[in-house]
């Protein structure tokens, strides 16, 4: 029996691996960081023998309450990814399975491989309609890549989505790819629609380096880059001012920063209401996408979420608070859960890939409702 994570995305670190039904594991930290919550490692046993997993030392993870009522999920194939058993008793994980192969992979979530990241990036510029655009380097030498979708034109409007701030929430580019398949469809119409009146940056992930590490929340510096956008800077969080460098160079009459959610079950939106100058068309703007996103999708909800920010109380570090104050613009964060939609269970598979990029089609129809009130 043999555990290893030495491999994209990687993260484990063993205690114990001498009998199957006491397999001890940790959670390394990402680099310079306390966070830690992702996880993902290969197993090579016998199959058809009951398994017991044990993940330790979670209390004091990132988030102690997105293991309560948590699956984790596995594959065989690294493409198909299922929901397998688990216990939390507030501290430790254990994970009860009985793999069918010999060689089985165990994650917090569906992975998003950096070579999958590179191969949506050379799909979609092979589109008419999309070009590939290079911004600058991570901290460890990887391109900080950008799309752009659609042709910029005077009175087209800006529309900007942003994935991966937090390397972990691999939903997200889940979400980007099933968003780019439709906005990239030449057969359809809505597309064709938003595409006559907008023009799409699209950052399919902001922190490749904490990919590749298998980071939860950071950088290779350890740098949440959702708590950069006030003042990033090369030396800390190149992917935060690279990305709003080219925000300031061509606008924003939109951003979308879409995320994962640890704890809560549901998907929703986190607005700007909190920012200094936050104004009935904002809130609109606000109402008018969530209004056209509920209609489009039972997936998606406007009951649960973050606690709205005080009036002239938002962090102002944080992406969507940042930019929709500097460019008076509709900014949203989009939180998708790391467990299930509690309110569609799918005891399979949980919340999935799949699901994602179903959402992220759905979102362009939540878009062309509010494009052309856009400014």
């Amino acid at each position: 029996m043999r555990i290893s994570s030495n491999f994209d995305s990687g993260n484990i670190h063993v205690i114990r691996a001498g009998d199957p039904l006491n397999i001890q594991l940790s959670i390394r930290n990402d680099n310079q960081s306390e966070f830690y919550q992702w996880f993902y490692f290969k197993l090579e046993t016998q199959r058809f023998i009951s398994h017991q997993i044990t993940i330790t030392d979670l209390e004091k993870s990132a988030y102690p309450e997105g293991w309560q009522n948590y699956q984790a999920v596995a594959s065989y194939d690294r493409q198909e990814w299922f929901r397998v058993d688990c216990e939390f008793d507030g501290d430790t994980l254990t994970i009860a399975h009985t793999p069918e192969f010999e060689h089985i992979y165990y994650a917090y979530f569906a992975p998003y491989s950096y070579e999958r990241h590179l191969d949506l990036l050379s799909w979609a510029q092979k589109s008419a309609d999309c070009r590939q655009e290079y911004l600058g380097e991570t901290l460890d030498g990887r391109d900080m890549s950008l799309l752009v979708v659609g042709q910029p034109e005077k009175g087209k409007k800006v529309i900007w989505v942003t994935a991966r701030q937090h390397p972990g929430e691999t939903m997200a580019e889940w979400l980007i790819e099933g968003f780019l398949e439709r906005l990239l469809d030449e057969d359809d119409g809505l597309s064709r629609l938003l595409l006559d009146s907008a023009v799409f940056y699209v950052v399919p992930n902001m922190n490749p380096d904490g990919s590749v590490r298998g980071h939860l929340r950071t950088n290779a510096k350890g740098v949440n880059l959702n708590r950069e956008w006030q003042s990033p800077s090369m030396e800390n969080s190149p992917e935060v001012f690279l990305v709003k460098q080219k925000m300031q160079s061509v606008g924003v009459d939109m951003l979308l920063d879409v995320h994962g959610d640890e704890a809560l079950p549901y998907n929703f939106v986190a607005g700007c209401e909190g920012n200094p100058h936050y104004n009935d068309r904002l809130k609109n703007l606000e109402e008018s996408f969530k209004a056209a996103l509920l209609t489009a999708t039972p997936e998606f909800q406007d009951v649960h979420g973050y606690d709205k920010d005080e009036p002239g109380k938002a962090n102002l570090t944080v992406a969507a608070n940042a930019i929709g104050h500097e460019f008076d613009c509709l900014s949203y964060t989009l939180e998708m859960p790391f467990k299930d939609n509690i309110d569609l269970p799918d005891p399979a598979y949980g919340w999935s890939p799949a699901r994602c990029k179903q959402l992220g089609e759905d979102v362009l129809i939540a878009m062309r409702a509010v494009v052309d009130t856009l400014r």
